[in-house]
């Protein structure tokens, strides 16, 4: 099987949030018994209040992957996974966790004051102050997508992502078609992307066939594709990448999507891409790290977006990137650069 579990071995303490566990990933918990931990609201929460939005997986700085021959795990890590909060996330026995300032970040993970809707009874009414209104479009985006990704986790937790994992077509060279086109053209090499709609501009093209414009690009020469699968700003869809893997488009295709969260990367896996994005803007430097390995172990690629010379500079110091995109503007378009081993920058 491609991988039956992730075991990671504890990590340095990070600025408000605790310390990681050891737990397993994929495996599926048993219904074990009925011990209860204490859990504190925090900050997002689901429509009908009832429970707290678990934190994201923290990551773990280890080098050490186990697989299907890992046999000796025991229930009660199955129990603690259980127990700690949806699919192996942290407890939620901190108060709302933020990444702004880690690495010089600016955004803030999810509302600092908690959600600005709240409801009584059949009322719904919305307190607004300066901790829960996003104060950039990059952070909406982000707070929309922390309570997507907790509701997702809930209908497909991790470990029922084991099936479609295995079944998923095999991953291709993201990288290695770029070069290609490179050595082939001495031109640039095109990285396509498949968009609907976009939060500045709206509605792209009204009448969309994400595999009718997969197969137009891929004929007209494009190396690669991009594939949007945001679904409130852009519009796009996981379907979509499926989609277009299914249809036979040999291009290898890169999940364009906010990705804050290591089940992300499972599931854009599942759905057929063999890249995806990461943005420096919303992921600390050990996030980053981590989510390499998981893509190594998983066969993508990450091509890691930046805006500024400063997160330039954080991501050329973070081993294992092959891929710098810079973002010119805002949700705009992105020059892509092959860095080499011998930190120098090829324009493909």
């Amino acid at each position: 099987p491609l991988m039956e579990a992730l075991a990671t071995a504890p990590a340095p303490s990070r600025p408000g949030l605790p310390p990681p566990t050891r737990r397993s990933h994929l495996r599926r918990p048993k219904a074990l018994a009925t011990s209860k931990l204490p859990r504190r609201v925090i900050a997002a929460l689901h429509m009908d209040g009832a429970r707290a939005a678990p934190l994201r997986c923290t990551p773990a700085e280890t080098d050490a992957v186990a697989t299907a021959s890992d046999q000796t795990e025991t229930a009660a890590a199955a129990v603690e996974a259980t127990e700690q909060g949806n699919n192996g996330a942290p407890a939620a026995d901190a108060p709302a966790a933020s990444i702004e300032g880690l690495d010089g970040i600016k955004i803030r993970r999810r509302p600092v004051t908690g959600p600005s809707v709240h409801h009584v009874g059949p009322f719904q009414f919305r307190l607004e102050n300066e901790g829960n209104t996003p104060r950039n479009i990059l952070e909406k985006i982000v707070w929309n997508k922390d309570v997507e990704i907790w509701q997702m986790k809930e209908k497909m937790p991790l470990y029922r992502l084991k099936g479609p994992l295995d079944n998923a077509p095999p991953a291709r060279d993201f990288v290695a078609a770029l070069k290609a086109s490179y050595d082939r053209t001495a031109l640039p090499a095109l990285i396509a992307e498949v968009k609907k709609a976009s939060p500045s501009r709206g509605v792209l093209r009204e009448n969309f066939d994400p595999v009718e414009i997969a197969q137009a690009y891929e004929k007209n020469g494009a190396a690669c594709l991009s594939v949007l699968t945001d679904s409130k700003f852009f519009q796009g869809s996981f379907d979509y990448l499926e989609a277009i893997r299914n249809a036979g488009v040999k291009c290898p295709l890169l999940c364009k999507e906010f990705i804050i969260d290591a089940w992300q990367l499972y599931y854009a896996r599942s759905k057929g891409a063999d890249a995806v994005l990461l943005i420096a803007a919303i992921l600390p430097d050990r996030d980053i790290s981590y989510m390499l390995k998981i893509c190594k172990i998983l066969g993508m690629a990450a091509l890691v977006e930046v805006h500024d010379e400063r997160e330039i500079d954080r991501v050329i110091g973070i081993d294992g990137i092959q891929l710098i995109g810079i973002n010119n503007r805002n949700l705009g378009m992105t020059l892509f650069f092959w860095f080499s081993y011998k930190f120098r920058w090829h324009i493909l």
